[in-house]
């Protein structure tokens, strides 16, 4: 197992120095010019002096070419050094430690709402096969696949206009225990329910003309006890195996849901770097996302053969 997580880690490397190197030439050769919009902001005719322009170009390394600036890039990020922000000037280890938290708090409770209620509405719309429940719930999660992130946000926060007396609505961050979390957490939490639910109720259909499951009912078990005990633990592999799609849908929904209902997470942040066209914050927040997805894909990997021992010789022929 050991030997198997440091090779998947080392494979991390060129993963990551790709998709590095993507977004920086994106960012390099973008339309946007992070020096320029930030004379443009200034008042009076500074935006118009080329010469001040070209000097705080220069002395931010940005006239150097594009393989050298990434170079350059890469050693200070294995060094630690993140850069500065080149609107704000603000390290942006700082901006991102202060931002990433609240988004890492806003995607952990998603996943577990997510696990907590998709998981038991899959297992029942499969036991409940062709019936007006299983359309219900089936139903329902095609409704909210539907319907993404940028969508479902402004339509809830009007609607609770609407609805809530004095126009009151949930905006702002006060921690996962203050009552303002619950509108962002369903809106992220939508998509990724709606994926679990339909992966549940079909590993369930499958588990249920297994031998052992039609033993056990012919035993007179209580069909509580055959889907807690044998039928859950053989759903939960394929279940799993979604984890690294479910981090992507969670990772990309937070810049909207972060935007819509004012969270000081790193979707609000990715926004703005994109607009400033501040290359190193979207650098970093690059980093941070990759890093996520990659580990989420290794817990896969790492859960997969204690769910089902039969993986272990998979892993160990690897």
């Amino acid at each position: 197992m050991l030997r198997y997580i440091a090779t998947r880690l080392l494979l991390w490397i060129p993963s990551v120095l790709l998709v590095m190197l993507a977004v920086y030439a994106m960012a390099y050769f973008g339309a946007g010019d992070p020096i320029k919009l930030i004379f443009l902001r200034a008042p009076g005719d500074v935006a118009y002096n080329p010469e001040k322009i070209e000097a705080i170009r220069d002395a931010a390394g940005l006239n150097r070419p594009f393989l050298v600036q990434f170079g350059s890039y890469i050693l200070n990020l294995i060094q630690g050094n993140f850069g500065n922000s080149l609107t704000s000037g603000r390290s942006v280890w700082a901006m991102v430690s202060a931002a990433a938290p609240v988004s890492f708090k806003l995607g952990l409770c998603a996943v577990v709402l997510t696990a907590v209620v998709a998981v038991p509405l899959g297992m029942i719309a499969a036991m409940n096969q062709n019936t007006k429940v299983d359309y219900a719930i089936l139903g329902s999660a095609l409704f909210l696949w539907a319907i993404p992130a940028y969508v479902a946000g402004p339509l809830l926060m009007v609607l609770l206009i609407l609805i809530l007396p004095g126009g009151s609505v949930p905006y702002g961050w006060g921690g996962i225990f203050d009552v303002r979390i619950l509108l962002p957490l369903l809106v992220l939490s939508f998509q990724p329910i709606a994926l679990i639910v339909r992966q549940t109720r079909a590993a369930v259909i499958e588990v249920l003309s297994e031998d052992f499951v039609r033993t056990a009912r012919a035993k007179g078990v209580p069909e509580m006890v055959v889907a807690f005990r044998h039928i859950l633990r053989p759903v939960l592999t394929p279940v799993v195996t979604q984890l690294g799609l479910i981090m992507i849908t969670i990772v990309n929904g937070a810049i909207f849901v972060e935007l819509v209902f004012g969270l000081p997470g790193l979707g609000r942040l990715t926004v703005s770097a994109l607009t400033n066209s501040d290359y190193p914050v979207i650098l970093a927040i690059t980093l941070i996302g990759s890093f996520l997805v990659m580990l989420s894909n290794l817990l896969v990997d790492v859960l997969y053969p204690l769910l089902d021992p039969r993986a272990n010789d998979t892993m160990r022929s690897r």
